[in-house]
């Protein structure tokens, strides 16, 4: 199979984006890899249920090294997410391997319908959080707290091709009092981890079923190596930007990304109706 100019050219724009997302905000970029890539496999014809394993596996796989990237940055300027980070990651590595066993056994519609709700929330917890001063913390991080949350939330991390981010980041916030800027680098050590159970899982289940070319189980070494190439410096660069450029209108743009993408997946496409396609 030779993929198209077009092809590729796509696959950049989503590096371009995730490495921003990843690096600035401490998600792994999950929530727009996996809706994008599911529209690109699709559009060349992809059977639906098909392209969707691949986006996830894909997605996971992608946000191990980019998600690392971002963490080494948060690490030099902040200490202390190092062991909250890999504390929870552990536990979420564990959980991912049973969420990404999970999403197989799943239908396509099911998840799709998951992950298009998904997305819209996301987008409202971004836009309504104005919240990012530390506060009181409200329950303390100790052994079985933080391996409950990073148990759920590696299982929600495998079963929707996610980092794992966008759940961790309120939690930390809103329960545990972590500032916005430590609980995004707790994240992005968190997700570096927590996605290598999932990609172990889809790698897995895919191996004997996956006839797409190119690809080791349900992860495609196309999409990985394009993306990852964009990717990974841009999350360099963004995560050292967050220290610098306010969060809270890159959120915003996000936020209204987020939304189209997630009633786009749940099989709306506003753009399509106001052209009238």
């Amino acid at each position: 199979m030779i993929f198209s100019i077009e092809y590729i050219f796509f696959l950049i724009i989503i590096g371009i984006l995730v490495g921003i997302t990843s690096g600035l905000l401490g998600v792994g970029g999950g929530f727009l890899m996996v809706p994008l890539q599911f529209f690109l496999l699709s559009s060349i014809g992809v059977n639906p249920d098909l392209a969707l394993r691949i986006s996830l596996g894909t997605s996971l796989a992608i946000i191990i090294p980019t998600a690392l990237t971002g963490a080494y940055t948060h690490y030099h300027e902040l200490k202390q997410i190092l062991k909250p980070g890999i504390f929870m990651g552990i536990f979420g590595l564990i959980g991912g391997v049973f969420g990404g066993v999970t999403s197989v056994y799943i239908p396509t519609n099911i998840l799709e319908a998951i992950l298009g709700i998904f997305l819209i929330l996301v987008a409202i917890y971004m836009i309504f959080n104005k919240n990012s001063e530390s506060q009181k913390s409200n329950v303390k991080l100790n052994l079985w707290f933080g391996s409950l949350v990073g148990l759920i939330i590696g299982f929600l991390s495998g079963l929707l091709g996610l980092g794992g981010g966008i759940f961790l980041i309120p939690v930390l916030v809103l329960l545990l009092g972590f500032s916005l800027i430590e609980a995004i680098g707790v994240s992005s050590i968190f997700i570096s981890l927590s996605s290598i159970g999932g990609t172990i899982s889809y790698i897995i289940m895919g191996l004997a079923i996956n006839p797409f070319p190119y690809s080791i189980g349900y992860v495609n070494l196309v999409n990985f190596g394009i993306i990852a190439i964009f990717s990974i410096p841009l999350a360099f660069i963004s995560a050292k930007l967050t220290y610098k450029v306010p969060e809270r209108k890159l959120k915003l743009i996000f936020s209204i990304l987020t939304i189209y993408l997630g009633i786009k997946i749940l099989g709306i496409d506003p753009l399509s109706y106001l052209l009238n396609f």
